[in-house]
């Protein structure tokens, strides 16, 4: 065997694929540098069978090499068909992905249109409640110039299918904004009497105490004119009487006064406890009639929370029943999918090949061929 004698011969690259894929596909090669190997008789005793040992053994490393090499380009060939595969995959799904959305713009449009739609009706119904609320801190005047802003509200088709709700609430709204205003005026008008009551009180009081005073003044007046007439007849003869006289009309002076002061005081106490007596009861009056309108607002309240709620529930349920039945047709047609698959499978086609071909047939791609679901 001659220095430059190749061991192996490598496979054409036609059908290199075939041979490296071939479970021990390369042993006719690996037979080949064998029988050669088998063939060669090394001579260590001359310089040139040292030389022919060292050839040969170079000769099997490039036969490595070269078949390595081969295998390895195959394997950067074949790493390249999954990218190529990728590549193409992707510029199908972007073309898709526009076409899509071309075809879908007019439905998108419309939904958005409708999205929008209804929230210019939802927050037409929302202003109209917003009329309602906190109706407590507003005078009569706030509640006159809700009442008309309410009544403005043009019902009628512009409000589309949300006519029945905008006018219930409408209704709704008007009927607290009057019960609010009844009250208002009312607790108003209460308000004016009890303080015209407490002028009339306080007046009353004020001229029962000049009243008192004036008789208090005429009648010591009238006491003195007495006592000085009759001093002036009994001065002469009866002048120790006199004194005693004297200090006794004092003395009922005193007591007078005192009966006329115990009288003011009755008088007023009567009047104070009068006038509690009115203040409570009108209080009372008010608090039931405030608690009642309370009770009235939470009641609608309520009623429109429960509302809301089975609407929220309504429309929960059907995105629910719209998941299980896409859940369904998906898994329906996975079953279906499966069993072509395991039928292709079964008639001797290899899985990926089946699975290809399940999927082009699926996706519509081969003419004239469908798979019913």
């Amino acid at each position: 065997m001659s220095e430059q004698t190749e061991l192996a011969v490598v496979p054409p690259k036609e059908t290199a694929l075939q041979v490296y894929q071939t479970p021990n596909g390369l042993d006719p090669y690996l037979k080949h540098i064998r029988d050669q190997i088998d063939t060669f008789v090394p001579d260590v005793k001359t310089a040139k069978g040292r030389k022919a040992i060292g050839s040969i053994a170079y000769s099997i490393a490039r036969s490595k090499s070269a078949l390595d090499d081969l295998g390895k380009d195959l394997v950067s060939e074949l790493k390249e068909i999954p990218k190529k595969i990728d590549a193409e995959r992707k510029r199908m799904r972007d073309t898709l992905t526009a076409w899509q959305e071309e075809v879908r713009r007019p439905l998108t449009e419309w939904e958005q249109a409708e999205a929008a739609r209804v929230t210019r009706h939802e927050q037409g119904v929302a202003a109209i409640k917003a009329e309602g609320i906190e109706l407590g801190l507003l005078d009569a005047e706030d509640l006159l110039t809700r009442i008309g802003r309410v009544e403005a509200v043009t019902l009628g088709d512009t409000w589309e299918e949300f006519d029945a709700e905008a006018g219930q609430v409408k209704d709704q709204v008007l009927v607290s904004l009057r019960e609010a205003l009844t009250a208002r005026l009312k607790y108003d008008v209460e308000q004016a009497e009890l303080a015209r009551l407490r002028r009339e009180a306080d007046e009353r009081a004020e001229q029962d105490r000049i009243r008192l005073a004036q008789e208090a003044a005429v009648e010591q007046e009238r006491q003195r004119v007495a006592q000085e007439q009759q001093a002036e007849r009994d001065a002469a003869a009866k002048r120790e009487q006199d004194l005693k006289d004297q200090a006794a009309a004092q003395e009922r002076e005193a007591e007078n006064q005192r009966l006329q002061l115990k009288l003011q005081a009755e008088q007023a106490e009567r009047a104070r406890i009068q006038a509690e007596s009115d203040r409570v009861a009108t209080e009372q009056r008010m608090e039931q009639e405030r608690q009642a309108a309370a009770r009235r607002q939470d009641e609608a309240a309520e009623q429109a929370r429960q509302e809301e709620r089975r609407r929220a529930d309504a429309a929960a349920a059907e995105i629910e029943r719209q998941a299980q039945a896409r859940a369904a047709d998906n898994m329906h047609k996975g079953a279906i999918n499966r069993a072509a698959l395991e039928a292709f499978i079964a008639c001797g086609m290899p899985e990926a090949c089946a699975k290809q071909a399940v999927t082009l047939i699926a996706q519509r791609k081969i003419p004239n061929i469908a798979i019913s679901y």
